[in-house]
């Protein structure tokens, strides 16, 4: 889906959350009946849907295999996607069965589940709970948090206050995290993230400074900068320490300006990211301790894989990770998929083998990548499906075709970025560079003069993406 160093590979509400916790010690009705259970629910709601975000407390004898039962006010209420369960529902009443990973549950012991839905009716909070058939009630408590936007991911707790108006992403959003199949801010709310990615920055470092990054920030009002750091193409193979120290760098500038920084460990040729497996462990060893008290860094382990199956690419990240979490165990992690980036799709495959068979890592997305001239409906319709059963962060994506050049198809990236801004996908275009390749947002020369916020500098591509991510953010 590239060549060479080219790229080729919810409605707006008053929102509330209401947290219903009940506590009640019973004899057990049966081997795997919990003698006591608490249940704590907490909702975040908008018009016409909701998110449903519940933590299931094991107060009595240790269970393998459970399942939760709870009863909707009234009818106008539906279970729709859910995570960490099996989620089924007849009339009013609602059943979540436990998955293999989390059906045991030792004395004392917690799992959260969680589910969207939809509604008619303004208050979708069941009054009661039973876990393998024992009553979790108790009494019932009602606690609003902030008024915010709303959202279509889990809420765990009470946010803080809604950072004050002009505050910088990094400020508003702080610590990030997965939740369900969205990126999360510190207010456990859905968000997305928009940005532009530099090109390889042993080429490029002329366009990466701290006029233009301030630019990114306050011209673009953008959220995030990815730092494309080559592995091979003269890049950090053949200087690590080097490298690794321009990378730093570049995440200090981004955290500056108060943007997020992808860190992008930009493996393409050889495709199979297990080449590189002893550079990532070195690599991101280095810049996960260095890193890891800072709150806008994301780790984006292997750019495209290609030429390799879903299973060597998820042996990688499995080896990856766990580097990754020794120093800084609360960054997002995003793991590449196959073909490029294409979740499978220009392998002839689809989201489904990855849905079968996902990473065993908490707290990670999923990668596509697409350029808006070559990839079209039979990619979207992928996309559009697979937003709803993994996390995915479009961490690179082009105007132009996959060679990074050729001409600029505006019908289609419109096409594109509609459908991202309606999944909450973050994105990162290709590139903030003057490269001389019609994916480059501004016109050759520019970083040389240092002209970022002179619109005559723009390209084509560079115009349209910049008015795209200056609308205003939905934190």
């Amino acid at each position: 889906m590239k060549v060479l160093h080219k790229r080729g590979l919810l409605a707006v509400g008053a929102a509330s959350a209401l947290a219903v916790t009940g506590i009640v010690v019973l004899p057990a009705v049966n081997a795997s009946a919990a003698s006591g259970c608490r249940v704590a629910y907490t909702v975040n709601q908008w018009p016409g849907g909701f998110t449903g975000n519940i933590t299931i407390t094991n107060l009595g004898d240790a269970v393998n295999g459970w399942t939760l039962g709870f009863a909707f006010p009234d009818a106008g209420q539906k279970v729709g996607q859910g995570w960490s369960a099996t989620f089924s529902q007849s009339g009013t009443a609602v059943t979540a069965r436990s998955l293999d990973y989390n059906g045991s549950l030792a004395t004392g012991a917690s799992t959260s589940i969680g589910f969207n839905g939809t509604w008619t009716s303004a208050n979708p909070s069941p009054a009661s709970f039973t876990l393998n058939g024992v009553t979790c009630t108790g009494g019932v408590t009602n606690s609003p948090t902030p008024s915010k936007t709303p959202s279509s991911s889990p809420s765990t707790s009470t946010s803080p206050s809604t950072p004050p108006q002009g505050s910088t992403p990094l400020a508003a959003n702080g610590q990030l995290h997965v939740c369900g199949v969205n990126l999360c801010n510190q207010n456990n709310k859905a968000i997305q993230l928009r940005g532009m990615s530099t090109h390889g920055i042993q080429w490029f470092a002329s366009c990466v400074t701290n006029a233009s990054v301030a630019a990114l920030a306050d011209d673009w009002k953008a959220d995030l900068l990815r730092i494309a750091m080559y592995v091979q193409e003269q890049g950090y193979e053949t200087n690590p320490a080097g490298f690794t120290n321009q990378v730093n760098q570049y995440v200090d500038l981004a955290e500056s300006k108060g943007l997020y920084a992808i860190i992008d460990f930009h493996t393409l040729t050889p495709g199979d990211p297990n080449y590189n497996l002893d550079r990532a462990k070195t690599f991101f060893a280095s810049v996960a301790q260095r890193n890891a008290n800072k709150k806008n860094v994301i780790y984006e382990i292997a750019n495209e894989p290609n030429g390799v199956s879903w299973q060597q690419i998820k042996n990688y990240a499995e080896q990856v990770i766990p580097v990754i979490r020794a120093a800084d165990p609360d960054a997002v992690v995003i793991v590449g998929t196959r073909g490029w980036s294409s979740l499978g799709v220009s392998d002839g495959t689809d989201e489904n083998e990855i849905v079968a068979n996902p990473v065993n890592a908490q707290n990670i997305m999923y990668t596509f990548h697409f350029y808006a001239a070559s990839h079209l409906d039979n990619y979207r319709n992928v996309v559009s499906r697979a937003a709803g059963r993994l996390p995915l962060f479009v961490t690179e994506f082009g105007t132009v075709t996959y060679t990074g050049g050729g001409n600029v198809d505006l019908n289609s990236s419109a096409a594109w970025l509609d459908l991202l801004d309606s999944k909450k996908i973050s994105y990162a275009n290709w590139t903030y560079s003057d490269a001389n390749e019609s994916s480059a947002a501004f016109k050759p020369g520019t970083c040389a003069a240092g002209s970022w916020t002179n619109p005559n500098q723009l390209s084509t591509s560079g115009a349209f993406i910049r008015g795209r991510i200056r609308t205003p953010d939905n934190f």
